[in-house]
């Protein structure tokens, strides 16, 4: 008896390659996004009200830095993961937060394939580098993922 042939729309570690990018659809931020969002899990007066945040030091409210790097995982599997077999996450390398985002913003920017590296376990460790870039062009955040991806099964 033969294994079942792998399923054609999977992306396997094999089918990686490093260079290949993913560009991502814009996500806007709105101020609501940013209130909730840091209400729930980060909620410094920079994040939540606004007379705060305008008397401080980033003169307006700004998004959490947890917020931020929730926006690119959901923009890096909306762009690539979801047709990876992604066994799970192993590391975050590198997390760079290089400007505020603020409410209106509008988030995109690509996820990066850096490295494919193959074990005796049928995975890899794929490397990743994710940016966001807001609407001006400026680049938000800067990350590196490390990742394990199931390798093509083989038929026997």
């Amino acid at each position: 008896m033969t294994d079942p042939s792998p399923n054609p729309t999977l992306v396997y570690a094999d089918d990686l390659s490093v260079g290949t990018r993913y560009e991502f659809d814009p996500h806007h931020v709105t101020e609501a996004a940013i209130v909730e969002y840091a209400s729930a899990w980060d909620p410094q007066s920079f994040h939540i009200d606004r007379a705060a945040a305008d008397a401080g030091a980033f003169r307006g409210l700004i998004a959490s830095g947890i917020h931020t790097l929730a926006v690119a995982q959901r923009l890096s599997v909306d762009a690539a993961l979801h047709t990876w077999e992604v066994i799970a996450g192993r590391r975050l390398t590198e997390v760079e937060f290089l400007a505020p985002v603020r409410p209106d913003d509008d988030l995109g920017g690509f996820l990066e394939i850096e490295g494919v590296d193959f074990d005796d376990r049928g995975r890899a460790l794929v490397t990743h580098r994710c940016d966001l870039i807001n609407q001006a062009s400026v680049t938000v955040l800067r990350i590196r993922v490390q990742a394990y991806v199931r390798a093509r099964p083989t038929t026997r």
